[in-house]
């Protein structure tokens, strides 16, 4: 009797230890920073875009003028460093003509790019 009693509070003591397992932190989409943000123009081509910023992780299927940039991550270790961030540019005649999202434009985007 005595061998199940311990047998059994071993056990509900381990299971309480649950929370000590590791969880990875999983990010995905396009990792984008201000840094990188603050170097787009306007009138910039979509190869230009692609250097700076990388392809896009998200196309729109009915406009392929549209780029979607998504990241989000998800923490193992606690709920409040996760984090989500968009970014979309669009483009008329292989020309960026309009960037917004969770990130600040720069003075200098609205200065056309000269070719």
């Amino acid at each position: 009797m005595l061998f199940r009693v311990l047998a059994l509070s071993l056990v509900l003591s381990i299971s309480a230890c649950s929370s000590w397992v590791f969880r990875i932190d999983i990010p995905q989409g396009n990792y984008l920073e201000q840094k990188d943000v603050d170097k787009l123009q306007v009138g910039m081509t979509k190869e230009q875009v692609k250097f700076v910023l990388g392809s896009p992780v998200v196309l729109d299927a009915f406009n392929k003028d549209t780029w979607h940039y998504v990241y989000r991550f998800k923490s193992g270790r606690s709920e409040n460093l996760n984090a989500k961030k968009q970014f979309t540019v669009k483009f008329e005649d292989n020309k960026l003509v309009s960037a917004e999202g969770d990130f600040e434009l720069p003075e200098s985007y609205h200065t056309p790019m000269v070719n």
